[in-house]
């Protein structure tokens, strides 16, 4: 393991098994997790449905940037994005620097049902849903350093494959 921060960066759509498999990642590689998503809800001390409902869309992504800057630059172990933090141009260029960005890539019809009506998802309220997992996904293949896509793979599975990667990374 390198002193690169984080490890490893997971970005992807929603229901792509992040927060699920940084956790597991973390534990076999023996580091801390961390969920952006997580820290900025703490930081706020409200949820992100809140915030988007309270200061709209615009006003959380440049939230959620700040936030995601800081914690490139300051978080060990491995990096779970919220699923359109790799969308604001700023956090693309800091994840481009990037040495291990894997994106776990889900089809919209897997990610719906993996996510089911989650009330703390406010994008699934979004009329126009297909469209904004259209535009994400070659963003995300464009940044990433790996593409994976978990559809059809366990947990386990996703892990495995990124662990392989991290292990045969070039040591920056």
């Amino acid at each position: 393991m390198t002193d690169t921060r984080p490890a490893v960066v997971l970005i992807g759509f929603m229901g792509a098994g992040k927060s699920a498999v940084g956790r597991l990642l973390a534990d076999r590689l023996g580091v801390a997790f961390t969920d952006s998503d997580a820290v900025i809800e703490t930081e706020a001390g409200c949820t992100i449905a809140d915030i988007f409902a309270t200061d709209g869309e615009p006003a959380f992504r440049d939230l959620e940037h700040r936030t995601i800057a800081r914690l490139l630059a300051e978080t060990d172990g491995v990096l779970a994005l919220g699923g359109g933090a790799a969308m604001h141009p700023g956090t693309q260029a800091l994840l481009r620097r990037h040495p291990m960005v894997v994106h776990l890539r889900i089809d919209l019809g897997h990610a719906l049902a993996r996510t089911g009506d989650d009330a703390r998802r406010p994008m699934l309220r979004r009329a126009d849903l297909a469209e904004i997992h259209a535009r994400r996904m070659p963003v995300f293949d464009a940044i990433a350093t790996l593409v994976l896509d978990t559809a059809d793979r366990s947990l386990t599975q996703v892990a495995d494959v990124v662990l392989a990667a991290v292990a045969s990374a070039p040591q920056v």
